[in-house]
């Protein structure tokens, strides 16, 4: 049994994999590639190289991937060890192969628009939703998401996003160098803040939630606590306290609640509690039953 869950859970990473390379590779096609939009990492690193080396005709950007690509897995091995590599290695071959077989496929079709805004846009969208979710499942696409996943390490205090980003605008200034046009420059710059935020939505989205404190009496918590467990089958944890004002005895509930069940949540706090003072935030990642295990690898 425990073989058989393991395998399932294997095909079913693959297949996201998978998934997640076809959706990159079409934005990088489709959008951005065909419109010299080097968006960032190794992939805008290869679009700028293969506009350099248009002449070259066995050159394109998915064969430029993979070259670029190969220091980037030695590095990858050292740091990280066979695992990370063997997915990261499919992960790149896949989604470079990819690349290269819809530039063939849509060649006559190319560029899908002239609007480099729109291509900004979707482009950044596949791009960055792609890649996110071949992230969140422990694998890359290889280039400078390994670099990312070292510098992750050693400042885990910042998002994969942002350090993402921050290369990103290197490579931007090597595409103003190359194309010398100020405009196709700041479609970039769109192209990569689309990407951070579809990667980010990708790679974090089903973790966020909302933290909530409620503020009522011992009667009514009681009544909360139950229907928070039979209606949203989430668990919740309660301290005593006294109102500084009222010196009445007090009740806090705090639970961390899914995005998509709040509302359902403040439905039983104005059911039962009207008067309850609430507190709500923005939970980003929480870690836990439910959510993030605590020793599955940091993202």
């Amino acid at each position: 049994m425990k073989n058989k869950a393991e395998i399932l859970k294997f095909i079913k990473r693959y297949a996201a994999i998978i998934f997640g390379c076809v959706v990159f590779a079409l934005g990088v096609t489709l959008f951005l590639d065909a419109n010299n939009i080097a968006s960032g990492g190794v992939t805008g690193i290869a679009i700028i190289l293969n506009f350099v080396t248009k002449d070259v005709p066995w050159l394109n950007t998915g064969i430029w991937i993979i070259i670029i690509n190969v220091p980037l897995f030695i590095l990858g091995w050292i740091f990280f060890g066979h695992r990370f590599i063997l997915s990261t290695v499919f992960s790149t071959v896949l989604s470079s192969l990819l690349v290269w077989v819809f530039e063939i496929a849509f060649k006559s079709f190319l560029p899908i628009t002239e609007n480099v805004l729109i291509s900004s846009v979707l482009g950044g969208a596949l791009f960055g939703g792609g890649l996110g979710l071949i992230f969140r499942m422990g694998s890359t696409t290889g280039g400078t998401d390994i670099v990312v996943k070292i510098l992750r390490k050693k400042f885990r205090h910042i998002r994969t996003g942002i350090i993402s980003m921050i290369i990103d605008m290197i490579i931007v200034g090597f595409s103003a160098i190359v194309y010398r046009d100020f405009e196709l420059v700041c479609y970039t710059v769109v192209s990569i803040v689309v990407v951070t935020i579809a990667f980010d939505w990708v790679l974090y989205g089903g973790n966020s939630a909302k933290l909530v404190h409620i503020i009522t009496t011992e009667e009514f918590s009681s009544l909360m606590f139950e229907r928070i467990l039979k209606e949203l089958d989430i668990t919740a944890t309660y301290v005593d306290g006294k109102g500084a004002y009222s010196g009445n005895e007090k009740r806090i509930i705090f639970c961390a609640v899914r995005n998509t069940a709040f509302p359902k949540l403040r439905d039983i706090i104005k059911d039962i509690d009207p008067t309850a003072f609430t507190i709500v935030s923005s939970a980003k990642e929480i870690y836990g039953e439910g959510y993030i295990d605590h020793n599955d690898e940091e993202l």
